[in-house]
């Protein structure tokens, strides 16, 4: 084959995108972005981070409105939403969103598969494993992980469409739509135009 560049490293490049685009959402998703974060992002390349032009509006929505923040306004927007005493005004928790509770059977059936998956909650993390900043970080390790018994295409279909795709798009909505979403209605954006994608390429993977 006379190309430089065999198929095998852009399919490996794309796996590796992946990976960075879910560990990217799990971090914006998990806390406000701190100043450093938000610096990297406002000198982003406006080429989307994954394959495929249908990310890249999104993505340039993102960096757009992450030049116009700092850090103080990220994380008062953060809490806005997201934080407060009590109910806050969008949660970020599958089984909200799957049973209208929440600690509910979502995340029992949520917990089986991770301890199947031999995936130990970490115990400095506070949130229950159905925030969906964990869920991209399990995500991540199906697609970056070193243990091809689970990190594998089959098992990253699976826990995607158990736990993510039934209820993802209605979180992006609630974001998207909340009067006082800047930052994180952008964040939505590109949340869910990633999840049409792996959606579409997991189905086309059969």
């Amino acid at each position: 084959m006379s190309d430089a560049t065999p198929p095998v490293s852009s399919a490996l490049d794309e796996e590796i995108a992946r990976a960075e685009l879910y560990g990217l959402l799990a971090r914006l998703w998990y806390a406000a972005p701190d100043a450093a974060l938000l610096d990297a992002l406002q000198v982003a390349v406006t080429e989307a981070p994954a394959s495929g032009a249908f990310l890249e509006e999104p993505w340039r929505a993102l960096v757009g409105v992450s030049r116009g923040m700092d850090a103080a306004a990220a994380h008062a927007e953060y809490d806005a939403l997201f934080g407060g005493m009590g109910k806050p005004e969008i949660y970020l928790f599958g089984s909200h969103y799957l049973s209208g509770f929440l600690n509910d059977k979502p995340l029992a059936q949520l917990r089986n598969d991770l301890d199947r998956l031999g995936l130990a909650r970490d115990a400095s993390v506070s949130e229950s494993e159905d925030h969906v900043a964990c869920l991209f970080e399990v995500m991540r390790y199906l697609i970056a992980g070193d243990d091809v018994e689970v990190a594998n295409l089959t098992q990253q279909k699976v826990f995607f469409a158990t736990h993510l795709q039934p209820w993802l798009p209605a979180m992006c909505d609630a974001v998207s739509t909340h009067p006082r979403a800047g930052f994180y209605a952008a964040l939505a954006g590109l949340t869910r135009a990633f999840s049409e994608v792996e959606t579409q390429g997991f189905d086309m993977s059969h």
